[in-house]
């Protein structure tokens, strides 16, 4: 589970980063990254997810917000503790193995990140 101090709660947060920020599109998902510059946040990472009902039913929206989510907390080490994500799922996700969301947000994440740094 993503602990709480890594997600994004602020809907404020949520359009800094995707209007802001650079992203990269896969196939299962969109992935947005910005660089926090204004303050240094002590913490790490933070998360969020769109998980729209073009992705499905409700059952099938919580099934893959649990997935992304359990991602994204394994790959907390690999994000500078400085940059804000967000993470919107595609209808192919739905019907994603793990292994292809894992790649899907690894690849994604490392693009996105190293744009963001780069526009910063």
């Amino acid at each position: 589970m993503l602990p709480r101090s890594h997600r994004l709660h602020r809907s404020a947060d949520f359009a800094a980063v995707v209007r802001n920020g650079a992203r990269k599109g896969r196939r299962t998902m969109v992935v947005h990254a910005h660089v926090d510059s204004s303050d240094v946040r002590v913490g790490g990472p933070r998360f969020g997810l769109v998980v729209s009902k073009a992705v499905g039913d409700s059952v099938t929206r919580h099934r893959v917000s649990r997935r992304l989510r359990h991602i994204a907390a394994s790959l907390l080490g690999e994000v500078g503790d400085d940059v804000m994500v967000v993470i919107r799922a595609n209808p192919a996700s739905a019907v994603a193995s793990h292994e292809d969301l894992v790649r899907d947000m690894r690849t994604g994440l490392a693009a996105a990140a190293a744009r963001a740094r780069d526009s910063s």
